[in-house]
């Protein structure tokens, strides 16, 4: 084991990352090497940088948060990814570990989560609640027939957080302003994800949305 942990967090918002900073230092071994607003910069300082871990939010402009995920199990494979989001756990848990993050903790959650998730991960183990983990598990053992028809497996990722937000009720200015996208970027994902899901109008999109975040937080 190395005499510390250098740990790099990836989140746009500024207050957010200064307390994930704070939280962490606060622990004997662990130290923030890096900070980065977007998954363009946090790969232009990775080399550099050398983290053991990257603590990496869902949305952030740009290049997503899972596709970062991705680009890092490829470029960097060394290199654990936690992920701490605002976004349900329930709607990104599974395919944040699918694209290639060890672990998923809520924002919300204390601290001290945050910490052991980090311990955990560190320690090569993945660290989700225990109602992800029954998820995981019976999505494992039913080969993910059980899930096949979800969103979840049909979707892009930032096709999937353009569902979820729809579903929350937020408009396509809204949506815009909240992934750092032009309306006209966000008009062309819901055209596709209309398209994927057969849905024949903004109407039946906007239902669909609803049912599904519903449906999924509900579970």
């Amino acid at each position: 084991m190395g005499m510390e942990t250098r740990i790099m967090i990836i989140d746009d918002h500024p207050l957010m990352r200064q307390g994930l900073a704070a939280t962490i230092e606060s622990v004997a071994g662990f130290k923030v090497c890096c900070q980065a607003s977007s998954a363009e910069d946090a790969l232009d300082e990775m080399d550099e940088a050398q983290p053991d871990l990257a603590v990496v939010d869902i949305s952030l402009p740009g290049m997503g948060g899972l596709e970062l995920i991705k680009h890092m199990r490829n470029l960097y494979p060394d290199i654990k990814t936690l992920v701490v989001s605002r976004h349900d756990e329930v709607l990104y848990a599974e395919r944040a570990i699918r694209a290639g993050a060890r672990g998923y903790v809520m924002k919300l959650e204390a601290g001290e989560v945050i910490v052991d998730a980090i311990r955990r991960v560190m320690r090569g183990g993945i660290f989700v609640s225990d109602e992800i983990n029954e998820r995981l598990l019976m999505s494992m053992a039913s080969g993910r027939s059980s899930v096949s028809q979800s969103p979840m497996e049909i979707l892009s990722d930032r096709e999937l957080e353009v569902l979820e937000l729809s579903g929350k009720g937020l408009t396509t200015r809204d949506i815009a302003e909240r992934l750092h996208l032009s309306v006209k970027t966000v008009e062309s994902y819901r055209s596709r994800i209309k398209e994927k899901l057969n849905l024949g109008s903004a109407t039946e999109l906007m239902q669909r949305a609803v049912q599904w975040v519903n449906s999924e937080s509900g579970d």
